[in-house]
């Protein structure tokens, strides 16, 4: 049995979401394909996520002094520590978001701020940085309104390109990216970008 945690960023309805349409059908499949693995799903936006501010980093200096932490302090960091372990327990991972201004949802990147921990998912050595998270695979599934798959645009997209780059920093490299885009500039082909997309998520679904 694997464990497959699907960490979800948008406040929408399903309906009202490609990104999250997408996602829907691709877990459907992957659930019929896989029908004794455990799926883990969180939305960031009814999570309560902290982000990395001034309590949370006094929290960490005490630890690396063994010093005692306030209860602020102690509810974040335990909060942090909570969202690591169970990245790292997990097996394969969904990551599912649209693209807002240019790149995440806010609440997914203090999401990924609580699974970059060094010591944990990545340790430091006198040639850089090593991941730690090795053997796991991932899929980005990600809807954008415009078309940055070409120059110029691709030099702005820093969506899919962070989600890849920061999971190849903390060492998963099978990575595949599931997105539908240009919907916001040709809608009367939104559906048919949509039902596309949708086609894709469900035959990656049962190979993932």
């Amino acid at each position: 049995m694997s464990v497959l945690l699907c960490v979800k960023a948008n406040p929408k309805p399903v309906k009202e979401s490609k990104s999250l349409t997408m996602a829907e059908e691709f877990l459907r499949v992957y659930r019929e394909k896989n029908p004794l693995d455990r799926i883990i799903e969180r939305n960031v936006y009814e999570e309560t996520i902290p982000l990395v501010d001034a309590d949370v980093l006094k929290g960490w200096d005490k630890l690396q002094r063994q010093e005692e932490l306030n209860y602020v302090e102690k509810e974040k960091v335990g909060k942090i520590n909570a969202f690591t372990e169970e990245f790292l327990a997990a097996d394969k991972y969904v990551f599912v978001t649209p693209m807002w201004n240019l790149s995440l949802p806010p609440l997914m990147k203090a999401y990924l701020d609580t699974i970059v921990v060094a010591g944990k998912t990545f340790y430091y050595t006198e040639q850089g940085p090593v991941g730690m998270v090795k053997g796991k695979k991932a899929v980005h599934i990600h809807a954008r309104g415009g078309f940055y798959n070409q120059p110029p645009m691709d030099q702005l997209e820093f969506a899919d390109r962070y989600i890849r780059a920061l999971l190849n920093f903390l060492g998963v490299t099978d990575i595949h990216s599931l997105i539908c885009e240009g919907h916001e500039y040709l809608p009367d082909r939104a559906e048919a970008f949509l039902q596309e997309a949708v086609a894709r998520a469900k035959e990656l679904a049962t190979e993932f």
